[in-house]
């Protein structure tokens, strides 16, 4: 079976963040859900990625699994920045050098 990071690897712009009041994808900000049916639905895990969208009352995520974001930047280099990333839980990432 595939490793969570070589999914990343794979479907690495299809990623959604909890934020307060749900989640929120991570490039465009439009809030996504988790279907009710999913195993993770009850669990809320930060970072997520899915499969594909499902629209029926709401953007419904489908074939979720949870991610660290870190696998983002490490995979995806190209299409997120470090700032994109930041888990909003008051740690704030740590400041370049020679600003």
């Amino acid at each position: 079976s595939c490793s969570p990071q070589a999914i990343t690897a794979g479907f690495f712009y299809h990623t959604a963040r909890l934020a307060r009041g749900g989640y929120r994808t991570v490039k465009h900000q439009q809030p996504v859900f988790i279907h009710p049916n999913s195993a993770l639905f009850s669990l809320q895990p930060r970072w997520v990625l899915y499969h594909e969208l499902v629209c029926t009352s709401k953007e419904f995520m489908r074939q979720v699994i949870e991610i660290d974001s870190s696998w983002l930047l490490e995979v995806a280099p190209h299409y997120y920045q470090a700032k994109e990333l930041e888990d909003g839980s008051g740690r704030k990432m740590p400041k370049k050098a020679g600003k």
